[in-house]
């Protein structure tokens, strides 16, 4: 049993890829970041090398994986107890981890990791991963309706996934190639009141069985006229007409509007994810 760390993503890839997949859901931000990364090269995300690592169980195969995009958190995905056990002793002796400042992984493997921890930590971020059960409208159903974002609306996209971005406190600006992506494949919608763009949501490409919408983002002088809730149920219909069987989002746990939204559109709780960063 143990973790075999790399900077080589075909090796990863070819190690842990299937049993990755095998959790679409659990799994579904290092999936989306693996596909980014395949699509639009190791520097997809910013100039720092990118590594990955996997754990391999007592029968040899693999049962879980992680992957970090510096400065970005450590991604952890869905690990059985034992690798969480021992990736807690790894992050005091792995040279790839050493420069680790922040983790994110579900909250019973983030808070057992802070624990092992040979640094001081507290919990900086709370998120809640939804399923979508069953789409409802909107109600009351917001004014206007919504579209397809375009090529001619990248300004505009590049603006509001910029302030999104500074917003939740994510670092790194918007990246054109990611949103031009997303438009390739009609992954980005418009809610338009009186034909002025009034909020956006995305869909990532469908991976395996599922989709996660992200971002949603609404000006905040626009926001409390319902435009978030026409848009995310708009863009979940998106989703599943592209090919997804199961549709996803993350909201912020100190967010209860958001919160509330989503769930009187029909999505469920799956679990919680925290960011535990090191002080």
């Amino acid at each position: 049993m143990t973790w075999t760390f790399t900077h080589d993503l075909a090796a990863y890839r070819a190690a842990a890829g299937p049993a990755v997949a095998a959790e679409p859901i659990a799994n579904t931000i290092l999936l989306t970041v693996l596909d980014a990364l395949e699509r639009h090269g190791l520097d997809a995300y910013g100039s720092a090398e990118p590594f990955f690592g996997w754990w391999t169980g007592a029968d040899g195969g693999v049962a879980g994986a992680l992957l970090c995009t510096p400065p970005r958190p450590l991604l952890i995905g869905a690990l059985p107890a034992q690798a969480v056990r021992e990736l807690g002793a790894a992050l005091a002796t792995e040279p790839l981890l050493a420069g680790v400042d922040v983790l994110n992984a579900r909250r019973r493997d983030g808070q057992a990791l802070a624990a092992a921890w040979c640094r001081p930590s507290e919990v900086t971020e709370e998120n809640r991963l939804y399923r979508l059960a069953g789409l409802l409208a909107p109600d009351p159903a917001p004014a206007g309706r919504a579209r397809t974002a375009t090529e001619a609306d990248l300004p505009l996209l590049l603006d509001w996934a910029g302030a999104f971005k500074r917003e939740t406190g994510e670092p790194g600006g918007p990246s054109e190639a990611f949103l031009r992506d997303r438009l390739s494949y009609r992954g980005m919608l418009l809610w338009e009141d009186a034909g002025t763009p009034v909020s956006m949501a995305g869909f990532f490409r469908a991976i395996g069985s599922a989709s996660r919408v992200g971002p949603v983002y609404t000006p905040p002088e626009l926001r409390g006229r319902g435009y978030a809730a026409g848009v995310t149920h708009a863009v979940s219909e998106a989703a599943y007409a592209a090919g997804a069987s199961q549709v996803l989002l993350f909201t912020d746990l100190a967010n209860p509007t958001s919160n509330g939204v989503y769930q009187r559109l029909g999505y469920t709780p799956v679990e919680d994810r925290i960011e535990v960063a090191a002080r």
